[in-house]
């Protein structure tokens, strides 16, 4: 009868087999458990949850962070009078992330009942922008009023916001109802300027809107200067509509005669595109 030698026969087994035989002595369950917890750091960091930062802070929030210039008596004065950016700013415990947020907003958000007065504006190149009108005149105990087919009264004196929705969204989203609608119960006058392509209306020219296309809003400024030159004039940007605010303002084409009465707000404007 043949032996072989000792070292011989340890030299012929892999040692990769010898390591898939260690891990198959692991339960499965072990691997599950691993698995999961991989997969809520990896859904943790991706959704950019900040539940356990919170958590360790004692639920104190963070400082509000401002970007302005400090040589503005403008800026100044909306510091020092806006006391919510003097404070310190906590998301709901829940809902800790932005993705959450807008999720819970778009399928949860319950918007308020409303109806706009819509004016369709012919831009230059034949393109058309829906123009969504709420006044504060419709909103009477929490809902809307059925209105008319005209916008807001010709020389109506009623402070005006324009409203440019972020990249996909439209007066329809959630989000942008709601802030129509509670500018509006305050006594405001609001349109929101739907990109072209949007808000049910279909591309009429071969230009489509982008982040850095500014010309629609600078027409759409002018138009309803032109249309109630008494009314004091406001625009909000929400994400992209932020950045195409921005550029507008970059432009200088807001330090115009017809546009001397204007103010801005600027939302969750993308700062690295």
């Amino acid at each position: 009868m043949d032996w072989e030698p000792l070292g011989a026969a340890k030299a012929s087994i892999s040692p990769y087999d010898l390591l898939f035989q260690a891990l198959a002595l692991i339960p499965f369950s072990h691997y599950f458990f691993a698995a999961s917890f991989l997969f809520l750091i990896f859904l943790y960091r991706f959704l950019e949850i900040h539940f356990l930062h919170d958590l360790l802070t004692l639920f104190r929030g963070d400082p509000v962070t401002l970007t302005y210039n400090s040589c503005s008596d403008l800026a100044q004065s909306v510091v020092a009078n806006c006391k919510i950016l003097q404070g310190r700013y906590l998301a709901t415990p829940w809902l800790s992330s932005p993705h959450l947020q807008t999720a819970f907003l778009s399928f949860l958000g319950r918007p308020p009942p409303l109806t706009y007065r819509r004016h369709l504006f012919r831009a230059f190149d034949g393109g058309t922008i829906a123009l969504d009108w709420l006044t504060y005149t419709d909103v009477v105990g929490g809902t809307s009023c059925m209105p008319d087919s005209s916008a807001a009264p010709k020389g109506d004196k009623t402070p005006i916001v324009i409203v440019i929705p972020g990249l996909t969204s439209d007066s329809a989203a959630a989000y942008v109802k709601h802030l129509a609608f509670n500018l509006a119960r305050q006594g405001w006058n609001v349109v929101v300027s739907n990109h072209r392509g949007l808000g049910g209306v279909s591309l009429t020219s071969d230009c489509c809107y982008n982040a850095g296309w500014t010309e629609d809003l600078r027409k759409i400024i002018d138009h309803i200067r032109c249309e109630y030159p008494e009314a004091p004039l406001y625009a909000v940007g929400t994400s992209i509509g932020a950045n195409i605010l921005v550029k507008y303002l970059g432009r200088g084409w807001g330090k115009y005669s017809s546009f001397w009465c204007c103010s801005y707000m600027l939302s969750l404007g993308p700062l690295d595109m």
